[in-house]
């Protein structure tokens, strides 16, 4: 399943133009307990323009420790580490206000859609298989380095869909989490929320000044101030806080 909304938001995401001459390479931290996985990366990364990896974990603690340190631009996180899993480790990163442009995407062997979820959750940017082409690696890196999700809107669309309706409502069962994110769906304003459900809906900012008759510009007003009130790094985390909260409901 995931690697069909992989393979489509690829389809719909189109080519990510490479980064012009004059620009610093994105700094990376990778994070994985395997040394073989670390290395293809460094290999891997090393063959294309643009990048720089200044750091390597073995661990989640390790990570968040590096990321702290060293700010780098992107961290590529593995779920299964010991000490502090993936998960975890990219929640200490996102909730980190000094890490406020660093973005995490979450590498993994595993192609089970809930911790899509979970990672996402917990403020990833993005998700890619391990086993993806080094291209659609190096891609994937870019858009989240851009500050973009890598799923596509649409397609985050579907995929929470599939879990707010089996999972209850309150976000990974914490009640102070729960209660924190009803109290910023009601900080929003009207015009605020209607923009919110239109990004929960799959919507680009285009399309949503297109309904609302406004400027795609005041789209993105609106939307820097939705996600400063709900703590969202990203369109992915603003997509999980509509279901999350109850705003936007599955479609029967």
């Amino acid at each position: 399943m995931i690697e069909r909304h992989l393979r489509e938001a690829r389809s719909a995401a189109g080519e990510v133009p490479a980064r012009s001459a004059g620009e610093r390479p994105l700094r990376l931290v990778v994070a994985d307990d395997q040394d073989l996985v670390r290395n293809g990366f460094r290999l891997i990364l090393s063959s294309y323009d643009g990048f720089s990896i200044v750091g390597e974990a073995r661990d989640g603690e390790e990570a968040v420790e590096l990321a702290r340190r060293l700010v780098p631009d992107v961290v590529l996180m593995d779920i299964r580490m010991p000490r502090l899993n993936g998960i975890e480790a990219t929640r200490a990163i996102t909730s980190n206000p000094l890490l406020a442009k660093t973005r995490v995407l979450v590498l993994t062997t595993f192609d089970v859609d809930e911790y899509v979820y979970d990672a996402l959750g917990a403020g990833a940017s993005g998700f890619l298989l391990k086993d993806a082409d080094p291209d659609e690696i190096v891609a994937a890196i870019r858009v989240v380095a851009r500050g973009d999700a890598l799923i596509q809107p649409s397609v985050m669309r579907r995929l929470v869909e599939t879990f707010v309706a089996a999972r209850p409502r309150g976000g990974w069962g914490a009640a102070d989490v729960a209660e924190t994110r009803r109290a910023a769906l009601t900080s929003l304003t009207d015009r605020e929320r209607e923009i919110l459900v239109l990004v929960a809906r799959g919507l680009s900012n285009d399309e949503i000044a297109e309904e609302l008759f406004i400027s795609p510009a005041t789209v993105k007003t609106h939307l820097a101030r939705v996600m400063a009130k709900t703590d969202a790094h990203d369109r992915a985390q603003l997509v999980v806080f509509a279901y999350e909260t109850g705003l936007v409901t599955p479609a029967p």
